[in-house]
């Protein structure tokens, strides 16, 4: 099938979301699993040792610096559903101040990071990726704590991973899913807003409520 952004943020709004069998393929299909992923806002776990490698690890980090990069570094693998379509679309939403991309730099190299679409106040995480030890996980810290601080009230990981619940995330039903997203998305947030984005803030914030 075809989309438009408009229809694929329609897709958000009531609860299903594209993917590709695979990279090569150009048709996309819409997924609503049974059983939703989410990261509770004020359940982020920071371990100590990852609260010592954000505070040591000499990152910097930026939103939608490098949108673009960010979406290719998480279709860099030999298995990714971000086909030529999806890689469009999502350009088209960020252009639109509807997707956003966060980015973790070591100097000058995009070594991780993630992205995902905004619909009011809910944030639809899309896919990270990590070129350095922890370097998925700080971007996640992060996005946490801006979601937190800017208003967003869900937080959908689509899928609940191993790697996702060991810092947190959660596994609800649809019907439960639903009623929380039609909620959130009347909401008002603005993920550009200019915060702090100190590490030490960042890990106080979140182990206060975690």
């Amino acid at each position: 099938m075809s989309l438009s952004p408009e229809l694929l943020l329609h897709g958000y709004s009531i609860g299903i979301f594209p993917m590709a069998e695979h990279r090569d393929d150009p048709e996309l299909f819409w997924v609503e699993p049974k059983f939703r992923g989410v990261f509770p806002l004020d359940g982020f776990h920071i371990s100590r040792s990852l609260a010592r490698r954000m505070r040591n690890c000499g990152f910097h980090v930026t939103i939608n610096r490098d949108f673009e990069g960010v979406v290719d570094g998480c279709a860099d693998r030999s298995d990714t559903w971000i086909n030529t379509e999806l890689r469009r679309l999502y350009a088209a939403l960020h252009q639109s101040d509807h997707a956003h991309s966060l980015e973790i730099w070591e100097e000058n190299n995009l070594v991780g990071g993630v992205y995902g679409v905004a619909l009011g106040g809910a944030f639809f995480g899309e896919s990270m990726f990590s070129r350095r030890k922890d370097a998925s996980k700080i971007a996640l810290a992060y996005l946490v704590d801006r979601l937190r601080r800017t208003g967003f009230q869900l937080f959908d990981t689509q899928f609940l991973t191993a790697h996702l619940a060991s810092l947190g995330a959660i596994e609800i039903p649809k019907s439960q899913y639903r009623q929380q997203l039609e909620k959130a998305i009347t909401a008002s947030a603005d993920f550009t807003s200019d915060l702090d984005q100190s590490a030490d803030g960042v890990i106080q914030r979140i182990t206060q409520t975690s």
